[in-house]
C-alpha cells in the first residue's frame, strides 16, 4: 500500500537528515543531459540499472517510478532549470520507514563535458537513515554506473 510522504522543497537538500552527494563528470553537454532526466523519462530504465520503469505523469509535472525489487514512487518535479537542475520529490511509495525524499541533479559545465551531482536528501525512522547511511557504497557505485550508461547513450547516434 502506497504511503504519503512529507511534501518538501529544493531547500531539503542542505536540511535533510540525511543527505548522500555523488558527484561525477561526463563527456556529453548539459543540455544532452538535463533532457535525458527531464524530457525523455521512460528512457530512464534504459541507463540507471535500479529503474524497471518510469513514466511522466500529470503533463510532466510529475513522475511513477518502479525499481528492482518491487520499490514505486510516485513523484513531483520541484525543479526544472535546462542545463541547470532537475529535481523531484517523493509523494507516495511503498518503502517502508521513509517520511520525507527529494533527489536534486545538479549539471556543471566542465570542459565540453557535464559535472552531474546527484543529492539524495532524506528522512525517516533511524532504522531507514541508518540502512541509508549503510547503503551509501552501493548507491554511489549504482551512480556511477548509471551516469557512465547515459553518458554512452547520449554519445551514441540518435540520442
Amino acid at each position: 500500500m502506497a504511503r504519503r510522504l512529507r511534501p518538501v522543497g529544493l531547500d531539503f537538500t542542505q536540511t535533510a537528515p540525511l543527505r548522500l552527494v555523488f558527484a561525477r563528470e561526463i563527456t556529453a553537454p548539459p543540455d544532452a543531459v538535463f533532457r535525458a532526466l527531464s524530457e525523455d523519462v521512460p528512457g530512464w530504465s534504459e541507463w540507471f540499472s535500479a529503474v524497471t520503469s518510469a513514466r511522466p505523469v500529470d503533463e510532466g509535472a510529475g513522475r511513477e517510478v518502479r525499481l528492482t525489487g518491487g520499490t514505486r514512487f510516485r513523484e513531483t518535479v520541484v525543479a526544472a532549470k535546462p542545463g541547470e537542475v532537475y529535481a523531484y520529490r517523493v509523494d507516495e511509495t511503498n518503502a517502508p520507514g521513509m517520511h520525507a525524499l527529494l533527489e536534486e541533479w545538479r549539471l556543471t559545465p566542465a570542459g565540453t563535458g557535464t559535472r552531474v551531482q546527484w543529492t539524495f536528501a532524506a528522512d525517516g525512522t533511524a532504522v531507514f537513515r541508518l540502512a541509508l547511511k549503510l547503503a551509501r557504497t552501493g548507491l554511489g557505485r549504482a551512480f556511477r554506473g548509471a551516469v557512465t550508461a547515459l553518458d554512452r547513450r547520449l554519445a551514441s547516434p540518435g540520442a
